[in-house]
C-alpha cells in the first residue's frame, strides 16, 4: 500500500471518529487512551469499500492462501462481505451463540472440512476475538493459518496468535497511525506519548503465556492521579486546583445547569442543590429579572455551599468585543463568575480579550472542544486545534467543554454536557450520555446535568442520584487503573 494511500485512510478514520482519544475500557479488560470504533465506517460507503480493498490487498501481499473468508462478528462482517463479493470467495458467518431452534449451528454457510479460512478483523488487541473465531472454525474441520486486520494495537495480539499457529497481517499498526496523525498535526506530542507509554506498559502476551491471557491476571498500570492529586500539580491553574480540591472534599463531580428564566428559581436551585454540586452553570442572559443583587446573592451562596459559578456565555467574537462583554454591560460577568467558556473559531484573539479581563481577577476559561448536539461541526481536526490553543494560554485556559477527554494533560479539566440517566436525544438535536459513559468510558471529569434535575419533581433527590452516579463512575475508573 502506498504511503499516500495509508495516510489518507488514517486521516479519514479520524475524521469520521473511528479513532478517538480519551479513556476507554477494552474487551481485554484494559483501559486505553485511544479507542477504535470502526463500526462507524459502515455509514461511509466509500471508506468501507476502501478499507475492504486494503484488507484483501494485505492478504494478497502476504501471499496468504485460503479457500473461504470469515469476518469476526460483528464489525468485520460487512468487510468480509465486500471482500467475498468483489473477489469471488465463499463467505462463512460465525454466530456468537447458537440459536435454540433451526440448525443450531455456530457457523453459517457451506462448510467444506479441510478448507483454509481467512479471518478478517477490524482491531486486534489481545487477539482473543480472532482466536475464538478460529477455534469455532477449526471445530468444524476448517484450517486457519492467517488473519488480516485493519488496525493492530501492537499489544501482543500478533504474538499470541502466532503461538497458536495463526499469522496476523495488519494493514495499519498503531505506531504508524500515531506517526501519521502527529506529522499531520492532528494530535499533539503529549497524546502520542501517552499512547506509546500505554502500549509499552500494557502488553497482553509474552513468551510462555500461551494459554493464560485472563484480564484478571494482567497487571494494570498507568494509574491516573485522583482529583486531589491533580489539584496539587505544579503549575496547575488556580481555578482548576480549587475546583478539583472541592470535588474531592464534597465527593461530587456534578455540575447543575440552571437554565431558568427567573432569578428566584436560580437562587433557589443554588440554595437547595449547592451542597451536592461542584459547579453551578448559569445562562444569565435568559433571566427576565436580572439585577446586580442577583449576582451578589449568587456569590454568597457559592461561598456558603463551596461551589464555583460557571457562566455559559460561549464567547465567540473578536478580542476587543468579548473583553467588553466580559467585564461590562448589564451583567458584568467577570465580577461574579469564576469560570466562562469560549469558542475557538475566532482564533486566539477571543482568548486574549477574555484573558486581559479575567486573568488579573483569578478567573479561568474553558474552550469548547466538542458539543453534545447532533450534527455539530466541531470535528476531530477542530478539537485538536482547540487543545493546542489551550496549551498556549495555560495562565487562563484550564480545560474544555467536550464529549470526552480530549487532552492527556492531568492539569486540564473536562466538563461534559448532555448527561442523563438514559442515553438518547431530544427533538432539538441534543444527544444524551449516561454518567458512567461520560466519566467511566469517555474519561471526562465533570458531568453537566440540566433537565434531568431541574425538570424533576424532586430536584434534591434527582441531584443526589446524579451526584452518586457520577462519583461512582469516577471511583470505578480509578479502581480500573490501579
Amino acid at each position: 500500500m502506498a504511503d499516500s494511500e495509508l495516510r489518507a485512510v488514517v486521516l479519514e478514520l479520524l475524521d469520521v471518529q473511528a479513532v478517538k482519544f480519551g479513556q476507554f475500557r477494552l474487551k481485554s479488560g484494559l483501559t486505553s487512551p485511544v479507542y477504535f470504533d470502526l463500526r462507524v465506517i459502515i455509514s461511509h460507503p466509500e471508506l468501507l469499500r476502501q478499507v475492504s480493498s486494503l484488507l484483501y490487498k494485505c492478504a494478497e501481499d502476504a501471499a496468504a492462501k485460503f479457500d473461504c473468508v470469515c469476518g469476526v462478528p460483528y464489525t468485520a462482517l460487512p468487510l468480509a462481505t465486500i471482500i467475498c463479493s468483489t473477489q469471488d470467495y465463499p463467505m462463512l458467518i460465525r454466530r456468537k451463540e447458537a440459536k435454540d431452534y433451526g440448525t443450531k449451528r455456530l457457523i453459517e454457510g457451506n462448510v467444506q472440512p479441510g478448507d483454509v479460512c481467512l479471518i478478517v478483523e477490524d482491531v486486534v488487541t489481545s487477539g482473543s476475538s480472532v482466536l475464538e473465531t478460529a477455534q469455532v472454525l477449526q471445530a468444524e474441520g476448517l484450517k486457519v493459518t492467517d488473519a488480516v486486520v485493519l488496525l493492530d494495537r501492537e499489544q501482543g495480539g500478533g504474538a499470541r496468535l502466532k503461538a497458536e499457529g495463526i499469522t496476523l497481517h495488519p494493514v495499519i499498526s498503531i505506531s504508524t497511525l500515531m506517526s501519521v496523525l502527529l506529522d499531520a498535526g492532528r494530535i499533539d506530542e503529549a497524546t502520542c506519548r501517552s499512547v506509546e507509554d500505554f502500549i509499552r506498559e500494557n502488553q497482553t502476551f509474552s513468551a510462555g503465556q500461551q494459554n493464560d491471557s485472563s484480564p484478571a491476571k494482567k497487571k494494570k498500570k498507568c494509574a491516573e492521579p485522583s482529583y486531589g492529586e491533580r489539584a496539587d500539580l505544579p503549575g496547575i491553574h488556580p481555578v482548576a486546583s480549587r475546583l478539583l480540591r472541592l470535588m474531592e472534599q464534597k465527593s461530587s463531580n456534578l455540575c447543575v445547569s440552571a437554565d431558568v428564566t427567573r432569578a428566584e428559581e436560580l437562587l433557589e436551585i443554588a440554595e437547595t442543590l449547592g451542597p451536592l454540586i461542584c459547579v453551578l452553570k448559569t445562562h444569565v442572559d435568559i433571566l427576565q429579572d436580572f439585577s446586580p443583587e442577583v449576582s451578589g446573592r449568587l456569590k454568597e451562596l457559592a461561598e456558603k455551599h463551596n461551589f464555583l459559578i460557571f457562566e455559559d456565555r460561549k464567547f465567540a467574537d473578536i478580542g476587543n468585543t468579548v473583553k467588553h462583554q466580559y467585564e461590562g454591560g448589564l451583567y458584568q460577568i467577570s465580577s461574579w463568575a469564576h469560570i466562562v467558556n469560549a469558542h475557538a473559531v475566532p482564533g486566539p484573539g477571543v482568548v486574549e480579550g477574555l484573558r486581559a479581563v479575567g486573568q488579573p481577577l483569578g478567573r479561568g476559561c474553558l474552550l469548547i472542544g466538542e458539543m453534545s448536539s447532533r450534527g455539530s461541526l466541531a470535528t476531530a481536526g477542530y478539537t485538536q486545534a482547540v487543545v493546542k490553543m489551550a496549551d498556549e494560554y495555560p495562565d487562563f485556559v484550564f480545560g474544555f467543554i467536550s464529549g470526552s477527554k480530549i487532552s492527556s494533560k492531568p492539569e486540564h479539566v473536562h466538563m461534559t454536557p448532555g448527561v442523563q440517566m438514559q442515553s438518547g436525544g431530544d427533538g432539538l438535536g441534543q444527544q444524551y450520555s449516561t454518567p458512567d459513559e461520560v466519566v467511566g468510558s469517555k474519561g471526562s471529569d465533570i458531568i453537566i446535568v440540566g433537565r434531568g434535575i431541574t425538570g424533576s419533581a424532586d430536584q434534591l433527590k434527582a441531584a443526589e442520584e446524579y451526584r452518586r452516579a457520577g462519583w461512582e463512575a469516577y471511583l470505578s475508573r480509578l479502581s480500573a487503573l490501579s
